[in-house]
């Protein structure tokens, strides 16, 4: 699996981000895993054609010292449809945007 990794959090950071994920993002039924929806706007054309299968979400692992970042984009809906697949060089560049975001909003310095 290709992934985005962050690591060498403290016990402190870790604690920053729970927290601003638990209010922020939709938890999974497997705990440590986060779902984060998509911006509609960078959605693949087939993506964005398959209303139903939305919303498209990369899966965060939030573990004590990293986060890891699917680089694949996934659908709740179904198992497999063709609409999943992995990152586009513009999904994957928000994502990292995004964690980037994350971490200087709550001034964790990696």
């Amino acid at each position: 699996m290709k992934q985005y990794v962050i690591d060498g959090f403290t016990l402190k950071d870790y604690t920053a981000l729970k927290q601003y994920f638990d209010t922020y993002l939709e938890a999974a039924t497997v705990g440590g895993i986060y779902w984060l929806e998509l911006d509609p706007d960078i959605l693949t054309k087939i993506q964005a054609a398959h209303k139903a299968c939305g919303p498209h979400v990369f899966a965060l692992m939030l573990e004590e010292n990293a986060l890891s970042c699917e680089l694949l984009v996934r659908i709740k809906t179904n198992i497999r449809c063709d609409c999943m697949g992995y990152a586009t060089v513009e999904q994957r560049n928000w994502l990292v945007d995004w964690a980037d975001a994350v971490l200087e909003k709550l001034s964790i310095c990696i």
